[in-house]
């Protein structure tokens, strides 16, 4: 069994990248609209995004108002801590 794009994506270092995408309706233009994208992409220069939004502004009639952008790195080392006691069960 191969392993997922997804998962092979993580282990190369990408992580899970979400946008809010705030753009002027191209009938209504004093209007915005809201458009949430996700995908794997590298932090902080995020090579996928720049390459949506570069497609967005070539080929979408929608102007782009602002992009908010949260990432977060799904793959890391675990994380512990010493708990001191003990569990008992029967």
């Amino acid at each position: 069994m191969a392993a997922s794009r997804e998962f092979l994506l993580q282990w190369g270092g990408y992580g899970l990248t979400t946008a809010e995408i705030h753009y002027h309706l191209p009938d209504h233009p004093a209007f915005l609209q809201l458009y949430v994208w996700q995908d794997y992409d590298t932090a902080p220069d995020f090579p996928t995004l720049h390459g949506f939004l570069d497609y967005w502004q070539r080929e979408l009639e929608g102007a782009l108002h602002s992009v908010r952008v949260a990432h977060q790195h799904l793959i890391r080392p675990a994380e512990w801590r010493a708990v001191d006691g003990v569990i008992v069960t029967h």
